[in-house]
């Protein structure tokens, strides 16, 4: 889904249509000289052996678990560039959380394109994505997507990638699959400390336009050879798919409307739940499911709102729970606020944003899910950067921890997998304004309101300010 991650205006992806007829016949003349005898595409800068282990790795757990808790995406602007004091600090900053899971594209979101010939790779930019994950001391994720050029109808050779829009939402072609399960298995053994995958992003590029539905069937056939791909690399590798965005509707809507799974949020669209359905069925494995979503319906409606369109999270992931009988469950995006034409969310105050944020967070856990990544909207240069988990690090003091990565980091220390949550007092009077997560040491409570109340929470009474998210300890 573009509005999700794809970019804001083209920021997030490569720059490569923004740069201009110089660049371009540049790029015209090293293509010529880098084209081999007879046809053949371009391969200057790549190398053969991509599936050779790339620096130090990190030491893998004993055992590796099917979650990895709460943390972040890179996007196309991340803190492996930059300043060399700011990308410092936020590596010091991410190792005082070690284990923040931290997910990385294959392709794309600041990754480029891995294999521009067949059987020749370029790991370069996601080289530095992954030693940046590890001086951090993240628990690294990769997603697999999206796809090379010559594995869907495009052009081969370094210089030849499309990365607009149209072309990073097309699917591989089935002729290719098993190809995009080569490199799938090439990738991890690159990086041998990489335990979790998810398998492609949305079900980007399959939709079947003939039947107006999601082409479930390729996009399983695909998972299948990428999941049997990487679990002959190593068993311990865990996998997981189908990512699917998790759309619905204003409840009133009936046409594409699942009859069961809804509520005062909206209703879940039925081409989703069917697409859901035939993965579950006929996958050849999963050691986690993925799904992602917002807490709006397609029409952008908080409903009632933007507080109580949050209980969504928890139906739904209720739901996929039930469907896979408790599969550990991952949500890959999660957005609690509607974006504008620009994909920018600079609409709320960053108190507010926090708020409802922490709101999402709670309605998540509270349906079963025990692994998320936050969507990090990095932007490449200094200035306002609404919802970051860190101010830009192009400038010596970038690299500051905002509002955000406060609640995300305390988020995953306080609640990891396998957190005992509990029920809590409530005065009654309090019910309907805050939100209420609590484990055996620490509660979390957001008020909802855009003015200050006095609360009762777990027998303590305290003040909160207009949409503040308050950390107790028990």
């Amino acid at each position: 889904m573009g509005r999700h991650g794809w970019n804001s205006g083209a920021r997030r992806w490569r720059l490569t249509a923004l740069l201009g007829v110089g660049v371009a016949a540049l790029a015209l003349i090293v293509t010529l000289v880098n084209t081999l005898p007879g046809g053949g595409a371009g391969t200057a800068g790549t190398t053969r052996d991509g599936d050779k282990v790339h620096g130090t790795p990190a030491t893998p757990p004993d055992t590796t678990e099917p979650y990895v808790g709460w943390g972040f995406t890179h996007t196309q602007y991340s803190a492996d560039e930059g300043s060399a004091k700011a990308t410092e600090r936020v590596e010091d900053l991410l190792s005082q959380d070690a284990g923040l899971p931290q997910d990385q594209a294959v392709m794309g979101w600041g990754a480029d394109n891995p294999e521009p010939v067949k059987g020749r790779y370029d790991f370069g930019a996601l080289d530095r994505r992954v030693d940046f994950m590890r001086r951090s001391g993240g628990t690294p994720v990769i997603t697999l997507c999206c796809s090379p050029d010559w594995m869907k109808g495009g052009e081969a050779g370094v210089g030849n990638t499309d990365w607009s829009q149209a072309a990073l939402e097309t699917a591989p072609t089935p002729d290719h699959y098993q190809d995009y399960a080569d490199l799938a298995a090439t990738v991890a053994r690159r990086y041998p400390d990489v335990r979790h995958f998810i398998v492609w992003n949305e079900f980007k590029g399959f939709w079947n336009n003939a039947k107006g539905r999601w082409d479930y069937e390729g996009y399983t056939e695909l998972y299948n050879l990428v999941y049997k791909a990487l679990k002959a690399v190593n068993k311990d590798i865990m996998v997981g798919g189908p990512y699917l965005v998790m759309d619905s509707f204003d409840p009133r809507q009936t046409e594409n409307a699942a009859t069961t799974l809804k509520g005062d949020w909206g209703v879940m669209d039925q081409r989703v739940v069917d697409a859901f359905d035939y993965w579950n069925t006929h996958k050849a494995g999963a050691d986690f499911v993925v799904v992602d979503g917002s807490s709006y319906t397609n029409d952008d409606d908080l409903l009632p709102n933007e507080f109580a369109a949050t209980d969504k999270f928890t139906a739904v992931s209720e739901w996929v729970r039930k469907q896979t009988h408790d599969l550990p469950l991952w949500w890959a995006e999660y957005y609690v606020e509607p974006a504008d034409g620009q994909d920018e969310r600079t609409g709320w105050t960053e108190d507010h944003r926090v708020a409802v944020q922490a709101a999402g967070m709670i309605a998540l856990v509270q349906g079963g899910a025990d692994s998320g990544f936050y969507w990090n909207p990095e932007d490449e240069k200094g200035g306002d950067c609404a919802g970051c988990l860190w101010s830009t690090t192009d400038s010596g003091d970038g690299g500051q921890a905002l509002p955000m990565y406060d609640l995300v980091s305390r988020f995953g220390k306080a609640f990891p997998p396998g957190t005992r949550y509990e029920s809590v007092s409530v005065a009654k009077d309090d019910v309907p304004n805050v939100r209420v997560l609590a484990g055996d040491r620490t509660i979390l409570v957001v008020n909802t309101l855009d003015r200050a109340i006095s609360a009762q929470v777990d027998g303590k009474r305290f003040d909160m300010k207009p949409y503040e998210v308050k950390w107790l300890t028990r």
